[in-house]
């Protein structure tokens, strides 16, 4: 399985986010955090700002919802042309019936899981996702500390995709550095999201290729 390493723009110059993607462009994807200010105590962009980014993106989008009634918002996203729209185990009634519908959009499909939510109920159904995200920090703010209690729980994802043969991407997202990258990329992940250690770098592109780097010489050996 590639690295992929994908900036999240929260960290990013707000007032300049065309040229800020532009520096970004030698990363795999954009991630995008969609907060409402119900599901998260933070509040971002909504579709109209996606889709004028997707314009002068040099990247295609990961976008992550961290809100609250995704089957309302999620296929707008796909829609406007994300590549992959990942929302909430927690605030999705029926999980596969939403991810059924971004995959009938063109989008791929992923599920995220907070820090304290149980993978077990998920391990059967990873046929119907393209990705599983298991966030390594409480949603809702950047620049939080990795938590390194979470990598049992992709430990045991890694497995379980190993072991059905599917392509289905381990994504972490939180607190991910050259020293954390190194330990999410030994429990299973192959995809990054990293912002503060990218957008605050002195060359985000150099830091790109270093966090790479670090995570392809510790690639999960399964």
């Amino acid at each position: 399985m590639p690295t992929r390493i994908n900036p999240s723009i929260l960290a990013a110059d707000f007032a300049n986010l065309e040229r800020e993607l532009g520096r970004i462009a030698s990363a795999d994807l954009v991630h995008v955090d969609i907060m409402d200010n119900h599901f998260v105590p933070n509040l971002t962009f909504g579709p109209p700002v996606v889709e004028r980014l997707l314009q002068v993106s040099p990247l295609p989008f990961d976008v992550h919802l961290m809100i609250e009634n995704p089957e309302r918002w999620a296929p707008g996203y796909a829609e406007a042309g994300a590549f992959s729209v990942t929302f909430h185990a927690e605030a999705s009634p029926d999980p596969v019936a939403l991810a059924r519908r971004l995959r009938s959009i063109g989008a791929r499909a992923g599920i995220a899981l907070k820090p304290g939510t149980d993978v077990e109920p998920y391990l059967e159904l990873l046929a119907e996702f393209d990705q599983v995200l298991v966030m390594t920090v409480e949603p809702g703010f950047g620049g939080q500390r990795f938590m390194a209690s979470t990598m049992p729980k992709l430990s045991r994802l890694a497995d379980a995709v190993r072991s059905s043969g599917l392509d289905v991407w381990l994504q972490v997202d939180g607190g991910i550095t050259e020293e954390t990258i190194v330990i999410a990329a030994e429990a299973g992940a192959n995809t990054f999201v990293a912002g503060s250690s990218v957008f605050n770098a002195a060359d985000p592109a150099e830091q790109i290729a270093r966090l790479r780097a670090a995570a392809d010489e510790h690639t999960h050996a399964h």
